[in-house]
């Protein structure tokens, strides 16, 4: 689904700017990353479509990585949370993070 996109960039947009860049730098390097992504997808479905059984292998890097970013750069900065409300709110959107995609799996399933 493309919707997601637009709270993708920003939020991509937000931590690089928390990171340090500045906002010509935090766009470039969101546009570049885009970009990058774009012709990633292409070159996935290209691979998908000539070399038979690549899907899984394509499924598990990306899981990897996924779980690489989340588990090295995001969950560290959850912790340096003191107050105990903050982190519940961060730990109740990462559960219904959890279930929306929960939900979404069930509709494709149905259609």
């Amino acid at each position: 689904m493309i919707v997601h996109e637009i709270p993708q960039e920003i939020s991509d947009f937000g931590v690089l700017i928390y990171g340090g860049l500045s906002r010509i730098k935090a766009l470039f390097f969101n546009f570049l990353s885009g970009t990058l992504a774009v012709a990633g997808a292409f070159f996935g479905i290209f691979l998908s479509r000539t070399v038979s059984g690549v899907m899984p292998i394509l499924a598990a890097l990306t899981a990897g990585g996924f779980i690489y970013v989340a588990s090295s750069d995001l969950i560290p900065e959850l912790h340096k949370e003191a107050k105990l409300f903050k982190s519940m709110v961060a730990f109740v959107c990462f559960l219904v993070g959890i279930g929306l995609m929960l939900v979404l799996r069930l509709i494709s399933d149905v259609h």
